[in-house]
């Protein structure tokens, strides 16, 4: 069975980092596209980043760029999304998911249909403090 475990998450102060890991498991860890997503309070899951293992390309909302930075390391079949410079509108439950195999290329449009990810970890709670 596919399998993602998300940990990582804590309270940090603004301005602080954190860094989420999302171990995969249950399938050859060569062909996929793994995004992260979060939800706050009260507000819709939205898309965060993404990697593709295809040719690599990555994805990152407006939100984070410049100080979000997603990676993958195949020999621990793990994804991880490094968060520098956080601020209170980080705070959320942030969740990752895989599409597999991973053809699609991780980009606005993919990150808009959270359906296409057939795989979900449990969330991983992030909350920054002001």
């Amino acid at each position: 069975d596919v399998q993602l475990q998300a940990s990582g998450g804590g309270l940090v102060q603004a301005g602080g980092s954190l860094s989420l890991s999302c171990a995969a498991s249950g399938f050859t860890f060569d062909d996929y596209a793994i995004a992260w997503f979060r939800q706050a309070p009260g507000k819709e899951r939205e898309g965060v980043s993404c990697i593709s293992s295809s040719d690599g390309n990555t994805y990152y909302a407006d939100s984070v760029k410049g100080r979000f930075t997603i990676s993958s390391d195949n020999a621990k079949n793990t994804v991880y999304l490094q968060m520098n410079s956080l601020k209170p509108e980080d705070t959320a439950v942030y969740y990752c998911a895989a599409d597999l195999p991973g053809n699609r290329r991780c980009d606005t449009q993919t990150m808009g249909v959270m359906t296409w990810f057939d795989y979900w970890g449990q969330g991983a709670q992030v909350t920054v403090s002001s």
